[in-house]
């Protein structure tokens, strides 16, 4: 079994044909379907049932399709990395982490980037919550994850990077717009606006408000967290988002917490950072914010 057998199969799988997926390589069909009749050879049954219009996984080529791509990806990801190597002028990174941290941790740094090294593209992987950047970087979908930091043991290499902080968002004519810096306690009888439960902002609402021995009360949830500074703009109740999305000229009132609340941003790979990562933490790095003292750590 090699690559170019595993990459005609995981084609004809995506393109629903052998003409299709024969075309997408640049290869000719029984080219093709000789790598695919080897492949069967080697496993000594069949991947695929030829159909009158397509093909369709066997049980053997439903077990074999996950693991090959992977494969698959895996030797791509390698080329790009390789390539990458020779002199960071060419090549992709993709870098999972979670929505807020897209709109507001990395967009400055993508920026420094992109200055540096405008012939490597960034390609971003969003996901709602901290486990899911998990899952992608240990399944290759991405090179390395910018995130909290991981719950379940990480033997890759694991980075504190950076953090950002928790405020709460207040409509411009809420009483509390006053006041530079807010307690959670002051809040037990406040209306939220909250996070839908896969959100991973949504955990750190309910941890927040429970150690300040109460649950908090919504008025309507959402699933991004620049809709919740609108919504608590507008006065449909108050939010907590990290402050970095807060768009500047705004008309609503953002307060610190007392004491302040950060959550650590840390950098992660499955294996050890390829040159082009590596010089991307670096960027990384070179934008790092002394940690504010007696701030408390919020990582759920």
């Amino acid at each position: 079994m090699n690559f170019r057998q595993l990459e005609c199969f995981v084609a004809v799988v995506d393109e629903g044909s052998f003409t299709r997926a024969a075309r997408a390589l640049g290869i000719t069909q029984p080219s093709l379907s000789q790598h695919i009749k080897t492949l069967e050879a080697e496993l000594d049954g069949t991947v695929l049932d030829r159909l009158p219009r397509g093909v369709s996984l066997t049980p053997a080529g439903r077990a074999l399709l996950p693991e090959a791509r992977l494969a698959v990806r895996a030797l791509e990801r390698g080329w790009q990395s390789a390539r990458s190597a020779l002199d960071l002028e060419l090549g992709e990174l993709e870098i999972a982490t979670v929505l807020s941290m897209a709109v507001g941790v990395l967009p400055p740094h993508i920026g420094v980037w992109h200055a540096r090294h405008p012939n490597i593209a960034v390609r971003l992987h969003e996901f709602r919550h901290r486990h899911l950047l998990e899952d992608a970087v240990e399944q290759g979908v991405a090179d390395f994850a910018v995130g909290p930091r991981p719950v379940r043991r990480w033997d890759g290499p694991l980075e504190t990077i950076a953090w950002e902080e928790f405020v709460l968002v207040v409509s411009s004519g809420d009483p509390l717009a006053a006041q530079r810096s807010v307690t959670v306690e002051e809040l037990r009888d406040r209306q939220w606006v909250l996070y839908h439960p896969d959100h991973g902002l949504a955990g750190i609402v309910e941890e927040i408000c429970r150690r300040a021995g109460f649950r908090p009360r919504g008025t309507v949830r959402t699933s991004q967290a620049e809709g919740a500074v609108r919504l608590a703009a507008v006065g449909v109740g108050i939010a907590l988002a990290p402050d970095n999305i807060v768009v500047p000229g705004l008309d609503c009132a953002v307060l610190r917490f007392t004491p302040r609340l950060i959550r650590d941003v840390a950098v992660y790979a499955r294996n050890d950072w390829s040159p082009t990562a590596a010089a991307f933490v670096d960027v990384l790095r070179s934008g790092a914010r002394a940690r504010p003292k007696g701030a408390i750590s919020i990582e759920l």
